[in-house]
């Protein structure tokens, strides 16, 4: 994450992680109310698949580009939100028919990820640091093999999951070391929480798609 240094006042340490949290919470929310409320099956059906590949792409790229380059709390947010949506509907697919047992088991293995994470990029930081250009090339390779997997081998690996729960959980150490590391203002605090929420919801579905891959082969 690009640090901010602005003209803002500094929150405090306490207010700081407060606004982190309330904005990581709002995107789970929105999520929340997505997958209850709305039938990812039947959209699909309405609206050509490209179609919403594309809108998914420019929404969440437009908003990761306004949180990472605007230095106003408002844009910042915006650009938050335009990343919950589309992520939020990918969210909803991969719930889509899961068992709930199944689903509160990946999230209590998605939670404690992220606590022992973010408790090692509090603790660790210049460790994560070392780290990065490893972790970015490391998900540009999965994302390349991903993409040859689904449109040519038309089969994707389930290894594959296991590097992206590995990288994911990188990033969360990373990013919490970040969040810790720059100035503590609002439009800061917006952004750590917009990083940590993309990590922290990735996770959750890699998780899933595990989970319900490994019952799969169990009840066949």
């Amino acid at each position: 994450m690009e640090e901010h240094v602005s003209t803002q006042s500094l929150l405090s340490t306490a207010k700081y992680n407060m606004v982190i949290g309330l904005v990581l919470c709002w995107g789970f929310l929105v999520n929340w109310l997505m997958v209850i409320f709305m039938n990812p099956m039947a959209v699909l059906e309405v609206v050509n698949g490209w179609i919403v590949l594309v809108l998914y792409s420019v929404s969440s790229s437009v908003g990761y580009y306004l949180f990472v380059t605007y230095n106003t709390p408002r844009m910042s947010f915006i650009g938050y939100n335009l990343v919950v949506l589309p992520l939020g509907f990918v969210l909803s697919l991969a719930l889509y028919d899961v068992a709930p047992t199944l689903l509160f088991f990946a999230l209590g293995i998605a939670f404690f990820l992220t606590l022992l994470m973010t408790l090692f990029g509090y603790l660790f930081p210049s460790f994560f640091q070392k780290i990065y250009s490893v972790l970015a090339v490391a998900l540009l390779g999965v994302v390349m093999i991903e993409l040859f997997q689904t449109f040519v081998l038309g089969v994707p690996q389930e290894w594959i999951e296991w590097v992206v729960i590995g990288v994911f959980c990188g990033y969360i150490g990373y990013d919490w070391g970040v969040a810790n590391q720059v100035e503590k203002t609002l439009d800061n605090a917006i952004d750590s929480a917009a990083m940590l929420y993309m990590d922290i919801i990735i996770l959750f579905i890699r998780i899933v798609k595990i989970i319900a891959q490994i019952a799969g082969k169990k009840s066949s």
